[in-house]
């Protein structure tokens, strides 16, 4: 057997270590360590599955994890990651997935006695090729050719939140002290309320990639990074938002499952990234954004958040209806708080006809209905700007904007007399009034502001 863990191990990186050759550009092999992490990360999550359905066992052997050969899992992810994302030229993702499955297929009947097959196990074989191959490689291949901007940070976003939600702590757990036991042993209201807690924790986590992707244009891969400077959102307050979210998330956890080596780990992690990593961040930003960079550093900390916001920007323009008791009210408050960088205008003014609200950012940026309210919660102060991450999360914001449709107030047209004539008569059960906002598209700070559409004409 030893022979065997060698081979599955050496076999598949020394592939890796030719398609390298063939493949030279840097942005591609980021993607391929990308689409390792993402293997690696879900084989992990699969091997639990196929324990609790016995698709398939190892045999007990040392320097195995949660039950799998460490050399068997290094060498199964870079088969399902890295090899054929460097080859994607030559290999279609079809014809990949098609190999994999054969491969597969002919070596784990072959892997005896070190592997022990279910008499399910090609069912377990095709639910991870479509759940944790299929992903890896999609992941990779958007991220070497740069498409498909919204779909690839989903797939980040989930391949890192299922790390350090679950395989961290778990391999603290196996290291150390702690479970999962202690977690899942609370009643259902203790759990719920650690989940409120948890998503709590990572509101800024989750804003600061939407920021990454709809003003920056990138993602929160280090190689794969915004091309624009972001100060907006998270970053106008503290500059590592994510690594907060992390950090705290993983000390919660260790709290409730009371394991010091999850603590540790957590805050080693919090060292190195402030030790190591940011000096690496700091160059590579300063060679990028130059003199701004430089700037924004010196007004933002790394770990402290301001309580007011850092704009460096033009300033934005938040129109809201004076016409609408709600939105009336809104200006009001917000006048009071007198927001930086941030000036209020009667939708009235707009040169096109307005559902309500909307906001410009200076870059741009274009947000409409309860998520331009948000936006300009983030102009007064940290407290606000929570709230106002919160607002925009997916879903949440959808189902606040529909709250306010149905009860607070009724979407109608509001602009300039002009304009107004053109949206007469809009039925109140139309789509474009009910939802009193346009769908949020992707946009950078490179791009215009899209025009508003003027409502559809009566069928």
């Amino acid at each position: 057997m030893t022979v065997v863990r060698y081979l599955c191990l050496a076999v598949p990186l020394a592939l890796t270590l030719v398609a390298a050759k063939v493949e030279r550009e840097r942005t591609a092999r980021a993607a391929a360590l990308l689409a390792f992490i993402a293997a690696a990360v879900g084989l992990a999550a699969l091997q639990e599955f196929a324990r609790l359905a016995k698709w398939w066992t190892f045999t007990p052997v040392e320097g195995a994890f949660r039950g799998m050969p460490v050399d068997l899992w290094i060498g199964w992810a870079a088969l399902w990651g890295p090899v054929p994302v460097l080859l994607r030229r030559f290999l279609p993702l079809p014809m990949v997935m098609g190999l994999l499955l054969w491969l597969d297929a002919a070596t784990m009947p072959a892997l005896e006695p070190l592997v022990h097959l279910g008499p399910h196990w090609l069912l377990g074989e095709a639910v991870g090729l479509l759940t944790v191959g299929l992903l890896a490689q999609l992941l990779g291949r958007w991220s070497a050719d740069r498409r498909h901007l919204g779909a690839r940070v989903l797939l980040q976003m989930t391949v890192f939140a299922v790390m350090t939600l679950w395989l961290v702590p778990t391999a603290a757990f196996e290291l150390g002290d702690g479970s999962w036991t202690r977690l899942t042993r609370l009643s259902g209201q203790w759990l719920f309320a650690i989940a409120q807690l948890g998503l709590l924790l990572a509101v800024p986590a989750l804003s600061a990639v939407r920021e990454f992707a709809v003003r920056g244009g990138g993602t929160p891969y280090p190689w794969d990074p915004p091309r624009q400077m972001v100060t907006t959102g998270p970053y106008a307050y503290v500059a590592n938002p994510m690594q907060i979210s992390a950090v705290t998330l993983l000390l919660l956890t260790a709290a409730v499952t009371r394991s010091t080596s999850l603590a540790t780990a957590a805050l080693t992690a919090a060292a190195f990234s402030a030790g190591v990593a940011s000096r690496h961040e700091h160059e590579d930003l300063s060679s990028r954004f130059g003199q701004n960079w430089h700037e924004y550093r010196h007004k933002v900390r790394a770990w402290w958040p301001r309580w007011t916001p850092y704009l460096p920007e033009a300033p934005a323009t938040l129109w809201l209806d004076d016409d609408c008791g709600p939105c009336a009210a809104t200006t009001g408050f917000l006048q009071r708080r007198r927001p930086a960088e941030l000036t209020l205008a009667p939708a009235r003014e707009h040169e096109q006809p307005l559902w309500r609200a909307q906001y410009a950012g200076g870059d741009g940026h274009s947000e409409r209905g309860v998520a331009a309210v948000a936006r300009g919660l983030e102009h007064v102060n940290l407290a606000w700007a929570y709230l106002g991450w919160l607002l925009r999360l997916p879903g949440i914001g959808w189902l606040a904007q529909v709250v306010t449709d149905a009860m607070i107030a009724p979407p109608h047209l509001a602009g300039s007399p002009a304009t107004r004539t053109r949206g007469e008569g809009c039925p109140t059960q139309s789509n474009d009034c009910s939802t009193g906002h346009s769908p949020p598209s992707e946009s950078t700070a490179s791009q215009a502001s899209p025009p508003v559409p003027s409502p559809p004409p009566l069928a």
